[in-house]
């Protein structure tokens, strides 16, 4: 299995002469009363990456982050009832961090899923906890770490059953660990960026944002490619300059310079 490097990753620039809301539009649906950081830190990275990002979450997170406006580019709060409203207007759809593992969370999953079966979603942890599969497809990428696929699909999370059921349910797996494994119907890499700095709280949820920012604009194997390989690689400058003394706060800090960095090079794509 090749593992996903630097010269792989040919990301999307924004055009010079664009305007505002051309270079992606994101949904942000997560976070719950006791989970309030696990919607903060996709909207923390998302905001650095595409035009608008749409936020929802529970009453009191959303005024949370209304206090914290200053601190993100551009972002709109949006009502749980007017989901539909929004979801319609955007690139991506981010859902489950933070959201909890519940029927309620099963139920706003499995019914957006449903209705948009033609927009991209990228769903993660408590979203993936509850969700039956059948409700995946192509326009999907689920980024679970072993516990979760193992509850997902029922099987141990080894590489040969991450591919499996890419194949089977024509979606794109991104399986967290030491070294993530990134599936999709018709190819799958290994990422090697990353130490054990990560396995702090957080982290996860700023991989989320990651990929499902950069879904909004690119290729969606290649947008779980390179958020695996960014996300460790920030981690990897982090343990160069603190050892394993920082958190996830301070990856999301790091992975602007990482996309720097990494768009000075010309690089040939993933397939389509």
């Amino acid at each position: 299995m090749r593992i996903v490097s630097k010269n792989d990753l040919k990301l999307y620039q924004p055009p010079k002469n664009s305007h505002k809301g051309e270079n992606g539009r994101l949904m942000i649906i997560a976070g719950s009363e006791m989970y309030h950081g696990a919607s903060i830190l996709p909207l923390k990275i998302a905001s650095r990456i595409v035009d608008v990002v749409y936020y929802s979450s529970i009453p009191e997170n959303n005024q949370i982050v209304q206090k914290m406006k200053s601190e993100f580019c551009d972002f709109i709060v949006v009502p749980r009832k007017k989901l539909d409203e929004y979801i319609k207007k955007v690139d991506c759809t981010l859902i489950g961090p933070g959201l909890g593992e519940n029927k309620k969370t099963k139920r706003i999953t499995e019914k957006l899923l449903k209705r948009y079966s033609n927009k991209k979603f990228v769903i993660d942890a408590d979203s993936l906890k509850v969700i039956n599969p059948i409700f995946l497809n192509k326009n999907c990428i689920i980024t679970p770490q072993k516990k979760e696929f193992e509850k997902l699909f029922g099987l141990e999370a080894t590489e040969k059953n991450v591919k499996d059921m890419a194949e089977k349910f024509n979606c794109i797996i991104l399986l967290k660990g030491p070294t993530d494994i990134i599936c999709s119907r018709e190819d799958c890499r290994i990422n090697i960026t990353g130490n054990q700095g990560m396995t702090k709280g957080g982290t996860g949820d700023v991989l989320a944002g990651l990929v499902a920012a950069l879904a909004c604009k690119n290729d969606l194997y290649l947008s779980a490619c390179a958020g695996a390989f960014i996300n460790g690689l920030a981690g990897d400058r982090l343990k160069k300059k603190v050892s394993f003394y920082y958190n996830a706060t301070d990856l999301a800090d790091e992975i602007p310079k990482v996309l720097k960095e990494l768009n000075k090079h010309s690089r040939p794509k993933l397939h389509d």
